[in-house]
């Protein structure tokens, strides 16, 4: 139970894939909509996005299935790493480094 994340959502764009050394990754965004009422008894929908990271044969699955709109649960762990970006400030990242999914829906 350490380090588990559990989302369903919709994929915020087409997947980007990349090579590396006969290693392939697919990232994309996954949207989580929130639905709940304030203080006024007004219904608020929120949005969250989440940074998705499939390596090997699952991103070979992505490549071929996954689109954007396409609803998605998702299994993984949580990483944080950073890097510096072109202008040399750090920049820090949070994504789910998926372990397995699950095609739920069509896409809207």
């Amino acid at each position: 139970m350490r380090n588990k994340v559990q989302l369903i959502g919709r994929v915020g764009q087409d997947p980007e894939i990349k090579s590396f050394n006969e290693k392939k990754r697919a990232t994309f965004s996954l949207a989580i909509n929130e639905l709940y009422y304030n203080e006024k008894g007004e219904k608020v929908e929120t949005t969250h996005w989440h940074n998705i990271t499939v390596w090997g044969n699952q991103a070979d699955f992505v490549e071929k299935f996954i689109v954007k709109g396409r609803e998605l649960g998702i299994e993984g762990k949580l990483i944080n790493r950073s890097f510096e970006d072109k202008e040399g400030v750090k920049r820090f990242i949070t994504e789910i480094a998926v372990s397995e999914f699950l095609l739920i829906g069509g896409v809207r």
